[in-house]
């Protein structure tokens, strides 16, 4: 008889330890940013990551306005959204979208890589995104973190 028992840990949310990233978006791909990035936020690069749990960092991005979108999606991709009134369907194409608040542009390609839960929300909450090269979070000492060699 084997005497040894293995747990599986779950982590707590007290336990969570959390850091700061800061991530350039300079002549990034959108969607491949947005995908490594709603990674980071829900903690699935941490070996403690627990489905129920928001193990995740908080993440800062950098020059949003300078990010790169293939092919004819600058015209062709379209953001929708209804007013709640009769005929109230708007639409906006990303660059309509780029050109009035670039962060919003990848604030929306994160979000839609996140959980559609409570959890999710929490998760959207840890980023931080600025159209420029200057952020207001020096005091938690963010690292710089390259999206590229990132998996």
């Amino acid at each position: 008889m084997n005497t040894l028992s293995y747990k599986t840990l779950s982590a707590k949310k007290e336990n969570v330890d959390r850091k700061w990233w800061v991530v350039d978006a300079e002549g990034q791909v959108l969607g491949r940013l947005a995908s490594k990035v709603a990674k980071i936020l829900q903690g699935k690069h941490k070996p403690c990551y627990t489905p129920h749990v928001d193990c995740g960092d908080y993440v800062i991005i950098v020059n949003a306005d300078k990010i790169k979108l293939t092919g004819k999606k600058w015209e062709q991709k379209e953001y929708k959204w209804h007013t709640g009134y009769p005929g109230g369907l708007r639409s906006m194409t990303a660059r309509e979208l780029w050109e009035k608040d670039p962060a919003r542009l990848v604030e929306k390609a994160v979000k839609g890589m996140l959980p559609k839960s409570r959890l999710g929300r929490q998760m959207y909450r840890k980023l931080h995104v600025y159209a420029g090269p200057e952020h207001k979070h020096q005091a938690q000492q963010p690292e710089q973190l390259d999206i590229n060699t990132f998996k």
